[in-house]
C-alpha cells in the first residue's frame, strides 16, 4: 500500500503534481456532471416531443407499451407515465454504467488514467453531438446509450484521486468528487431550463439535419464536454505511479455476476455492498422527491429546481467545509456511520413533512447525512483495495452503485404510486440499517493504511474479484 505522506514526505515536485492533478480532476468532473445533468428537467418535454412526432418511433411505441402494461399490472394511473419513462431512460443509462465502469477501471490500471479519461470524455462529446442531431427517438436513445458506456470518466477520475492522496486522507480527497457532483448537479439542471429554447423556430430548415427543439441544451452540453476534452489534453498529468503493475488479467471479466463475488482484500466487499444498499435507498427516494413536492405542496418546475439547488449547495458546503477537514481526524467509517444515522430520520421527516418548512428541514438533514456517507465509503474502499487494483475496485464500486441507481428509482417510483410517500420514505430509512451494519463490521482503517498488502497467489479462473 502507499504510505501516508505524514510519515514519508513526498518530494515537493510530486506534491505539487498531486495538487495540480486533484484540481484538474475536480474541474473535469464538474464540467462532466453539468453536461450530464442538463437533460434532467427536459424529460417530460422530450417525451411529449417524440410522442407527437409525425411518425412515432417504433422503439418509443414499444417502450410505452411495456410501461402501460406495467402500470396496469401494479395499479398505477396514467399520471405516472412520465415518471416511469424518465426512470426507464435513467435505468438504461445506469445499467450501462454497471457493465462498463469496471472495464474502464481495469483499463486505467493497465494503460494509465490519462488516456482512458480522455477517451471517455471524447465519447461524451460524441454522445452530446448525436443528441444535437437527434431528430428521431432512435438517435436520441443511441446518444444516451453511448453516454452511459462512456461514463467511465467518474471511475477513472476516482482512481486518479486515489493515486495522489495518502490513505489517511483518502476520504478527504474523495470529498472533492462529491463537491464536484453537488455543484454540477445544481448548475446543470438550471442551465438545461435556461437553454431550452427551440432553435427550429428560428431555423426550421435545420430540421432536415436532425436539429430538434432540444438541440440548444444539447449543443451547450457538447461545448462543455469539448472544453473539458481540451483541458484534459493540455493540462492533465498521468497519475498512475511509474512501473505500477496492473491487476492480474483474470481479475478483469466481462461477466457482471462476478462483481458480486468476494475480493481477497479484507473490507472491500463489505464496503461495496454497503454502498450498494445506501445508493439504492437514496436513489429511490431522490427520484420521487419532486413528485412529492408537487403533489403535497403544489411545487412547479421553478420551485422544484430551487429545491434541488438547495440540496446540491448544502451537499457541496458540507463536503467542502466539514468532510474535507474532519474525515481524517474522525475516521471514514465513523463519519459514514454518523451520516447514515442522520439520513434515516431525514427520510422520515421528508416523507411525513406537513409543510414546506418541514420538507426543507428534512432536506437539510438529508444533505448533511449524504455528504458524510458518500465520500467516506469511496475513501474506505480505496484504502482497502490493493494499489495495483485501484481502478478495477473503484470501477466495481461505481458499477454496483450504478446498478443501485437503476433498481432504486424504478422500485421507489413503483412503491410511491402504490404505498404513497410516507411508507416509501419509511422503507428507505429502514434499508439504511443494512449499510450501517456492514460498516460496523469493517476492519480497522489504520491497519489497512499502514500494513503492507499480503502476498497474493495467482488466482484460478473461478477466483473472485470483490471484497469482504
Amino acid at each position: 500500500m502507499t504510505h501516508d505522506t505524514s510519515d514519508h514526505p513526498a518530494d515537493a515536485a510530486d506534491a505539487q503534481t498531486a495538487r495540480r492533478a486533484a484540481r484538474i480532476v475536480f474541474f473535469t468532473l464538474f464540467l462532466d456532471i453539468i453536461g450530464f445533468s442538463i437533460i434532467f428537467p427536459l424529460f417530460p418535454s422530450l417525451l411529449d416531443h417524440y410522442l407527437h412526432a409525425p411518425d412515432v418511433s417504433p422503439v418509443l411505441a414499444s417502450l410505452l407499451s411495456a410501461i402501460h402494461a406495467f402500470q396496469s399490472r401494479v395499479g398505477m394511473d396514467d399520471a405516472s407515465t412520465v415518471v416511469l419513462f424518465g426512470g426507464v431512460l435513467g435505468a438504461i443509462y445506469s445499467m450501462l454504467q454497471f457493465f462498463f465502469a469496471p472495464v474502464f477501471g481495469g483499463l486505467s490500471d493497465r494503460y494509465g488514467r490519462r488516456p482512458v479519461l480522455i477517451a471517455c470524455i471524447a465519447g461524451t462529446v460524441l454522445s452530446h453531438l448525436m443528441w444535437v442531431c437527434a431528430g428521431s427517438f432512435e438517435l436520441f436513445a443511441l446518444s444516451r446509450v453511448l453516454g452511459g458506456v462512456m461514463s467511465g470518466s467518474i471511475t477513472t477520475a476516482s482512481a486518479a484521486i486515489a493515486d495522489v492522496t495518502p490513505e489517511r486522507g483518502r476520504s478527504r480527497g474523495m470529498a472533492l468528487i462529491g463537491i464536484a457532483f453537488g455543484l454540477g448537479m445544481t448548475l446543470g439542471p438550471l442551465l438545461g431550463i435556461s437553454a431550452a429554447f427551440d432553435i427550429t423556430q428560428v431555423r426550421p430548415e435545420w430540421t432536415a439535419w436532425g436539429v430538434n427543439p432540444f438541440s440548444a441544451p444539447a449543443a451547450l452540453a457538447a461545448a462543455l464536454a469539448l472544453a473539458n476534452l481540451a483541458f484534459l489534453w493540455f493540462r492533465f498529468p498521468e497519475t498512475l505511479p511509474p512501473g505500477a503493475q496492473p491487476a492480474a488479467a483474470s481479475a478483469r471479466t466481462a461477466n457482471p455476476l462476478r462483481l458480486f463475488q468476494r475480493h481477497p482484500s479484507p473490507g472491500v466487499t463489505a464496503t461495496v455492498m454497503a454502498n450498494f444498499a445506501f445508493t439504492a435507498a437514496l436513489a429511490g427516494v431522490e427520484f420521487s422527491l419532486t413528485f412529492l413536492a408537487a403533489d403535497r405542496f403544489g411545487f412547479g418546475p421553478a420551485r422544484n429546481g430551487a429545491m434541488l439547488a438547495f440540496v446540491g449547495v448544502c451537499l457541496a458546503l458540507v463536503q467542502g467545509g466539514y468532510v474535507r477537514r474532519m474525515a481524517a481526524r474522525v475516521g471514514s467509517a465513523r463519519m459514514a456511520r454518523r451520516g447514515l444515522l442522520i439520513l434515516a430520520p431525514a427520510l422520515v421527516l421528508i416523507g411525513f413533512a406537513p409543510a414546506p418548512w418541514a420538507l426543507y428541514a428534512g432536506l437539510l438533514l438529508f444533505a448533511i447525512g449524504s455528504a458524510q456517507t458518500m465520500p467516506c465509503l469511496m475513501g474506505l474502499v480505496s484504502v482497502y483495495a490493493p494499489p495495483d487494483e485501484q481502478g478495477q475496485v473503484l470501477g466495481v464500486f461505481r458499477s454496483l452503485g450504478a446498478l443501485a441507481r437503476a433498481v432504486g428509482p424504478l422500485t421507489g417510483c413503483t412503491l410511491y404510486w402504490i404505498w404513497g410517500p410516507e411508507m416509501t420514505y419509511l422503507a428507505g430509512a429502514a434499508v439504511l440499517a443494512v449499510p450501517l451494519w456492514l460498516i460496523r463490521r469493517l476492519p480497522s482503517e489504520t491497519d489497512a493504511a499502514t500494513d503492507p498488502p499480503p502476498q497474493r497467489l495467482p488466482r484460478p479462473p473461478q477466483s473472485t474479484t470483490i471484497g469482504g
